[in-house]
Parts: structure tokens; C-alpha cells; sequence
């Protein structure tokens, strides 16, 4: 039996591993779902159909999995699906996705979600992403690898966040980040690229070299987005170290729309 204490309340119906630890005053429902070695806290809200991988943390006071905020939402079983290994802190809320959207809000592996970060329907994260406080996604939001969003960072609907991308404090992105990029403002204007969290994560001089050519390309040159990214695609020949990084950004440029651009 998994460790309940006596004043939670967990639907029957509800699938947990032996391991999971649920504390005092937390109400699970009838679809969720939880993997081995995950701890909830006191007084969490864990409802609709929420699946939860192992070795999560959850702090006190999250609700997770409940119905999302599109006017247009029926009542339909969409979901939430948490990976493993996260932690994430106090007020956190994280909704269920959308018909229109496909059904699905999701967060990846490895990510530090910090206190009253919130996740809207149809949010996809990746792994090893840091959250700071306040951090709020509105619907649609695709947030790739490695990201770091700072503390009261806002997001508008349908906004793509490239890996190893950055926000500063009270950064509001109404644009596409790409990869690599440090930003900061209301709205958010492109400062520089992310060099130190990439030296941190291994990358060697080759591959900052072409980071450093990607950003004189979109952002130094006075190139438009087309010019820039045939320039960025003849790095690959160029710096063949670095072709999956600059693969990375042609990727990620390449879904652009001409209607949401990029931060600039």
C-alpha cells in the first residue's frame, strides 16, 4: 500500500505505486495516476486524468490536473502527464489541455518548477528546465530543453521557447525565443546569447563559436529572418562540430510565422 496519511483523500479508483507518499489533506482522483518513489505534500489537489511519473516531488498547495481555462472546454477527458524527476514547488497549477489543442498539457523530465509557476492547456515543457516564481505560461506554449524562464516571466499564447534559452525577471515574450538566445524587457528584446549556461553544460569553443555567428547573424547583421537563416545554414559546412546546434536553430526558425516572429 502506498504511504496515504489518514486525512487524504484518494479516490479507489486511483492508480499509485507502493512507494508514493501522500500527505495530510490532499485529495486525489479516480484517473490519476502516479509512479514509484513521488512524494505529494499537504493539501495538493491531483485530479482529472493526471498521469505522474516517478521520483516527482510535489509541494504543499499545487493543483494539478484540473479543468482548464478555454471558454470553449466541454467537459472532455483531456490530460496532464508529468514526467519524472520534477520538482515542483508551492501554488503551482497546471491544467488539463484541449480538444482544440490536442488534448494534452505536458512536463517533460529533470525540471525545477519554483513556487506559483503556472502552466495553461495544451503547455508542452521539455526537461531540465528551471521555472523561477511566477513564471506563467498562457495556453499553446512550447518550451523546448534546457530553458530557464526568470522569475514573474509571462508568456503569451502560442509562443515557442527554443532550448537553452533564457528570460530575465519580468520579461514578457509575445514573440518566438530561439535557441541559445538571453532576453529581457516588456516586451522581451534579444541582450545576448546564453553562453555561460552553455559552457556549463559542456559545449566546446567550436560550438560557442557558432552560437556567437548565429547571433551576429539574426541579430547584428540587419539581416531579415530569411537572409539570416541561409546565412546560419552555411555554418553546418563550415563548423561540422556544430551542425546539430545550428540544425537546432534552422529547426526552430524554420516554424516561425511571419504573424509571431521572433524576439528581436
Amino acid at each position: 500500500m502506498a504511504n496515504i496519511h489518514p486525512t487524504a483523500l484518494v479516490d479507489p479508483k486511483a492508480q499509485l505505486d507502493e512507494s508514493v507518499e501522500i500527505g495530510p489533506y490532499t485529495l486525489v482522483g479516480p484517473h490519476v495516476r502516479i509512479g514509484s518513489g513521488t512524494r505529494v505534500a499537504s493539501h495538493c489537489v491531483i485530479e482529472g486524468h493526471t498521469s505522474i511519473g516517478h521520483d516527482n516531488r510535489i509541494f504543499q498547495f499545487v493543483s494539478l490536473g484540473s479543468d482548464n481555462q478555454d471558454r470553449k472546454y466541454q467537459g472532455e477527458p483531456c490530460e496532464l502527464h508529468i514526467g519524472d524527476r520534477n520538482t515542483i514547488r508551492e501554488y503551482s497549477t497546471y491544467h488539463i489541455g484541449t480538444v482544440q489543442g490536442g488534448g494534452l498539457t505536458s512536463l517533460g523530465n529533470d525540471n525545477w518548477m519554483m513556487a506559483y509557476t503556472h502552466l495553461a492547456h495544451d503547455c508542452r515543457i521539455g526537461d531540465h528546465c528551471i521555472f523561477a516564481n511566477n513564471a506563467q505560461l498562457a495556453g499553446h506554449v512550447i518550451v523546448g530543453d534546457w530553458v530557464i524562464l526568470g522569475g514573474f516571466t509571462v508568456v503569451h499564447q502560442f509562443v515557442r521557447i527554443g532550448d537553452h534559452s533564457m528570460s530575465a525577471m519580468c520579461s514578457l515574450l509575445f514573440a518566438d525565443l530561439p535557441p541559445f538566445v538571453m532576453c529581457q524587457g516588456q516586451p522581451a528584446q534579444a541582450r545576448s546569447m546564453n553562453y555561460e549556461g552553455l559552457r556549463r553544460r559542456g559545449f566546446s569553443s567550436t560550438q560557442l563559436q557558432a552560437v556567437k555567428a548565429m547571433h551576429k547573424a539574426l541579430y547584428r547583421d540587419g539581416l531579415t529572418l530569411e537572409q539570416a537563416s541561409e546565412h546560419i545554414q552555411k555554418l553546418a559546412a563550415a563548423l561540422p562540430e556544430a551542425a546539430p546546434e545550428v540544425q537546432l536553430m534552422l529547426d526552430f526558425l524554420s516554424d516561425t510565422t511571419p504573424q509571431r516572429g521572433i524576439v528581436r
